[in-house]
C-alpha cells in the first residue's frame, strides 16, 4: 500500500462529508489526491441532518442532487430556538432534512468515481513540512503509510490531528454549556420543537422509522468532564428531570453531547498545510450550520487549490481561501453564539426572546437572519466595483440557450468558472468571446437569455462566474475590468504561452488544407506549417501546383505532403478522408486532425441564362455539398480544442459569371458557421469563416483589433496567411461563430 500511494499532489485527511467534498473538487480540477481515514468504514451515525439552501445549491452544481432522490423539507427554522421562515428566493427555501451518513455516501461515490483514492483504517500519526513538500505518516492495519504531498488538508473534525501536528493557533472559548443527545429506538414521547420548560430545554423528533432523536440541556448544569460519550443513562436522567418522562427503557442507537465551544483557527493556511470544516472552526451545531459552513469551505479551497497545482496560479493564490473562508466563519461562529445564548440560557433571556421574536416578524429582520444560516447571503471581497452582485453566489436563474434550457447553477457542473452573456447583442458576444479566448480551458462563455426578466440578474450584460458559483465581475456598464478579473481568478491565459508570430505556436498539430495549390488555400498551407503543423495538401486534380505548395514548405523548414481527391458530395469526401487519415496515422501514429482549413468550391460557374440542369448539380455538390460534408467527416478525426475555418471570397458583380456560384458557397459557408459553432463549442472547436477581401464591410464581417495588429506587421501578400494562423492557434480560442474578413493584397505566400 506504501508504494503504492507514495507521492500525490493532495493529501485530505479525513473521509466525512467535508474531506469528500474537497477530494472531488479537487479532482473535478485536475488534482491528484488521497483521503487518509481512520475509520475502517464510513460511519452510520448522522449527527448532522440539515442542508441549507446555499448548499443544495453547490450539490446541484456538480449535478449531485438527483442522486439524492425526493428529501423532505420544512420552510421553518430557528435563531436560537425562536421559530424562524427560512424561505429566501431560489429553488431550495428551507432547510432540507439529509442524514450526514447518505451525503457521506453521495459525496464519497462522487469523489471516488473522479479519481480520488480513499485509504480507510489509516490514523494520521506524523506530519512534517517542508519548503516544496509535506510528509504524512499514517499507521494502518499493514503497519505505517509515508506519503508525500505537495499540500496535506485536515478535514479531520474538532479534534484534529493534522491542527494539532501543524501548530495551528485555535483561539476561542472552551464550552459552559452543553446538550446531550441520542438517537433512540422503541420509545413514545411527544414530539417538542425547542421546548423550554421550569427546568430546562427539550427537543424531541421521531423519524419514519420509528426512531427518536432527543436532545435536552438542565438550566445552569455545566458541561460534565467525561473521558468519552455520556452514557444513555445520563441521558435518561437530564430528560426525566426536565421533561418528567422516563425513556430509559428505549434502545439508544448512539448517544453523544455537543458543548457551546467556540473556537476559530488563527489561519486556515500555514504554508503547504491547510484546514477546512470543523477543524478550522469548533462551535455549537445549533441551526444545522456547521455541516453545511464546511462543506462550502471545501468547495471554495478546491478549485484554488487545483488551479495552483496545475500551474495556473502561483501559491500566494490560496491565501484568498483563508480571506474569504475565516471572514465567514468568523461571522458564522458570532451568530451560533448568539444562538446558544438564546437557546441554553434560563430565566434571563425570556425578554430577548421576545424581542428577537418581534424583530423576525418583520420581513427585514426575517431575510436578514435567514441568509445568514442558509448561506445564501455570503458575499466576498473579490476586487474593486461598487455592483451589488460582485463577490455574491450567482442568483439561481432559468435560461435558454443554444443547448437548450439551462440554468445558471447548471452551467457549473464541470467545475469550470463560467462567463455568461445575457446581452442578446451579436457584437457585445463576440467582444466577450474574443477577451475570454485565452481561458478557454478553464472558462466556458455562454450566451443565453432570461426566461424571466424579474429577479436579480435582469439588466445585467453578462457576469462572469467562478467554479464555486461567486460572481467576480459584473458586465452591467460594459467590458471594462473583464481582462483583470480573469487574470486574477484563472491565471495569465490559463497555463497558455502567448507565442509572437512565427513562433511554432501549431507545432505537434495536424492540419488538412483543401484546394491548397494555389490561391489563399496555399497561402494558408505554407502559413500553417511555419508555424509547425503538419499540413496535408489536398488538390483535385493539379497535382503538380499541390506539389509546389509542399515543396516551399519544406524549403521553409516545414512538413507537408499531398492529397489528391474530387469534392463534389459525401463519396468524394470520405475517400479524402479515408486517405487522409492512412497518411497522418503513418506519419504520426494516428488520425487526430486539429485544423481544417477549407478552401473548396466553384469559383466560377454559369450565367443566370445558360445555366443547364447538369450545370446547377454540379454547383449544389461542389457548393453545398462538399462544404457540409467536409465539415462532418473531419468530426470524427477533429481533436477536443480543434479549428475549422471556411474561406471565401469577396463581393464579384452581378454581371461576373462568379456571381452565383459564390454567392451559393459563401451563404452555404456563413450558415454552416451559425449551425456547428454552438454544437461544436463544448469540445472547444471554433468554427469561423474568413472572408478574403475587404469589399464585404457592414454587417457581413467583423474586424478583429488583435489581427489586425498582427497583420499589419507584415506584407500584404502574407496577410491572409497571418489570419488563417491567428484563428487556427490559442489566441484565438474564444472566436467562433464570426465572419472574420481580411484583405490578402497582391500578390502570394
Amino acid at each position: 500500500m506504501a508504494d503504492i500511494h507514495t507521492k500525490t499532489q493532495v493529501v485530505v485527511v479525513g473521509a466525512g462529508p467535508v474531506g469528500l467534498m474537497l477530494a472531488g473538487e479537487l479532482r473535478l480540477g485536475g488534482a491528484d489526491v488521497v483521503v487518509v481515514e481512520r475509520l475502517d468504514t464510513p460511519t452510520t451515525e448522522s449527527r448532522a441532518s440539515t442542508l441549507h439552501a446555499r448548499t443544495m445549491e453547490i450539490l446541484d452544481s456538480r449535478g449531485l442532487l438527483a442522486e439524492l432522490g425526493t428529501v423532505p423539507t420544512d420552510a421553518m427554522g430557528h435563531f436560537g430556538g425562536v421559530p424562524l421562515d427560512l424561505t429566501l428566493p431560489g429553488p431550495w427555501p428551507g432547510q432540507w432534512k439529509v442524514p450526514q451518513a447518505r451525503v457521506e455516501e453521495l459525496l464519497g461515490n462522487w469523489a471516488t468515481g473522479l479519481g480520488a483514492v480513499v485509504l480507510r483504517g489509516h490514523e494520521l500519526r506524523g506530519l512534517t513540512a517542508g519548503q516544496d513538500h509535506v510528509d504524512a505518516e499514517a499507521v494502518g492495519p499493514d503497519g505505517p503509510v509515508r506519503l508525500r504531498a505537495s499540500y496535506v488538508v485536515g478535514c479531520d473534525g474538532e479534534q484534529s490531528a493534522v491542527r494539532r501536528l501543524g501548530g495551528f493557533g485555535f483561539p476561542g472559548a472552551d464550552a459552559a454549556r452543553e446538550l446531550i443527545r441520542a438517537d433512540v429506538a422503541g420509545i413514545d414521547i411527544p414530539n417538542r420543537r425547542f421546548q423550554r420548560l421550569e427546568h430546562g430545554l427539550a427537543i424531541a423528533a421521531r423519524r419514519p422509522d420509528g426512531v427518536t432523536r432527543v436532545m435536552v440541556h438542565e438550566f445552569g448544569r455545566a458541561p460534565v468532564r467525561r473521558t468519552g460519550e455520556p452514557d444513555f443513562a445520563e441521558v435518561a436522567d437530564v430528560w426525566k428531570h426536565v421533561t418528567d418522562e422516563d425513556i430509559s427503557g428505549g434502545t439508544p442507537l448512539w448517544v453523544n453531547a455537543f458543548g457551546d465551544a467556540s473556537r476559530q483557527a488563527a489561519r486556515y493556511r500555514q504554508g503547504r498545510v491547510l484546514l477546512a470544516g470543523d477543524a478550522a472552526h469548533q462551535q455549537m451545531p445549533v441551526g444545522g450550520q456547521a455541516l453545511n459552513l464546511g462543506l462550502q469551505d471545501a468547495v471554495n479551497l478546491g478549485w484554488k487549490l487545483a488551479a495552483h497545482l496545475g500551474g495556473r496560479q502561483p501559491q500566494s493564490f490560496l491565501d484568498t481561501y483563508h480571506d474569504e473562508r475565516h471572514a465567514v466563519g468568523r461571522r458564522t461562529l458570532t451568530n451560533i453564539r448568539a444562538q446558544a445564548s438564546l437557546l441554553l440560557g434560563g430565566a434571563e433571556v425570556e425578554n430577548v426572546r421576545k424581542l428577537f421574536g418581534e424583530l423576525i416578524d418583520r420581513d427585514a429582520g426575517r431575510a436578514h437572519l435567514a441568509g445568514m444560516i442558509t448561506g445564501l447571503d455570503v458575499r466576498h471581497d473579490v476586487g474593486p466595483g461598487g455592483d451589488r452582485l460582485l463577490g455574491a453566489r450567482v442568483p439561481h436563474a432559468e435560461l435558454t440557450c443554444g443547448q437548450g434550457a439551462v440554468t445558471t447553477t447548471a452551467l457549473l457542473r464541470e467545475g469550470r468558472g463560467v462567463l455568461l452573456d445575457l446581452s442578446q447583442d451579436v457584437a457585445a458576444a463576440w467582444r466577450l468571446r474574443t477577451a475570454a479566448g485565452p481561458w478557454a480551458p478553464v472558462v466556458d462563455t455562454v450566451s443565453a437569455a432570461l426566461v424571466s426578466q424579474e429577479g436579480p440578474l435582469a439588466g445585467v450584460e453578462a457576469v462572469l462566474v467562478r467554479p464555486d458559483g461567486h460572481i467576480v465581475w459584473s458586465g452591467r456598464g460594459g467590458e471594462d475590468g473583464l481582462g483583470a478579473a480573469l487574470r486574477r481568478w484563472f491565471g495569465r491565459s490559463a497555463g497558455r504561452r502567448a507565442r509572437p508570430l512565427g513562433g511554432g505556436c501549431l507545432s505537434g498539430r495536424t492540419a488538412l488544407v483543401t484546394h491548397a495549390g494555389r490561391g489563399p488555400g496555399r497561402a494558408a498551407a505554407v502559413r500553417l506549417a511555419r508555424e509547425g503543423a503538419l499540413v496535408a495538401v489536398h488538390h483535385a486534380s493539379d497535382r503538380e501546383a499541390a506539389a509546389e505548395t509542399v515543396a516551399a514548405v519544406e524549403r521553409d523548414g516545414g512538413r507537408a505532403f499531398t492529397i489528391g481527391a474530387g469534392l463534389a458530395g459525401y463519396d468524394d469526401v470520405h475517400r479524402l478522408f479515408t486517405c487522409l487519415e492512412e497518411a497522418l496515422t503513418e506519419r504520426t501514429g494516428g488520425a487526430g486532425l486539429d485544423v481544417l482549413v477549407d478552401s473548396s468550391g466553384a469559383w466560377s460557374g454559369p450565367g443566370p441564362g445558360d445555366a443547364a440542369p447538369e450545370d446547377f448539380d454540379r454547383l449544389v455538390a461542389v457548393n453545398v455539398k462538399a462544404p457540409f460534408f467536409l465539415v462532418q467527416r473531419s468530426l470524427r478525426n477533429m481533436r477536443e480544442g480543434g479549428r475549422v475555418i471556411a474561406v471565401c471570397g469577396g463581393s464579384f458583380e452581378p454581371h461576373d459569371r462568379r456571381a452565383l456560384a459564390h454567392a451559393v458557397n459563401r451563404g452555404v459557408r456563413e450558415t454552416l458557421v451559425r449551425h456547428y459553432a454552438p454544437a461544436l463549442a463544448r469540445r472547444g472547436i471554433t468554427v469561423n469563416t474568413l472572408v478574403t477581401d475587404a469589399e464585404s464591410g457592414g454587417a457581413e464581417g467583423v474586424v478583429l483589433q488583435e489581427l489586425a495588429e498582427r497583420t499589419a506587421r507584415v506584407p500584404a501578400g502574407e496577410r491572409f496567411g497571418e489570419a488563417v494562423a491567428f484563428l487556427a492557434g490559442d489566441d484565438a480560442g474564444g472566436v467562433t461563430g464570426a465572419v472574420v474578413r481580411v484583405e490578402p493584397g497582391p500578390g502570394g505566400p
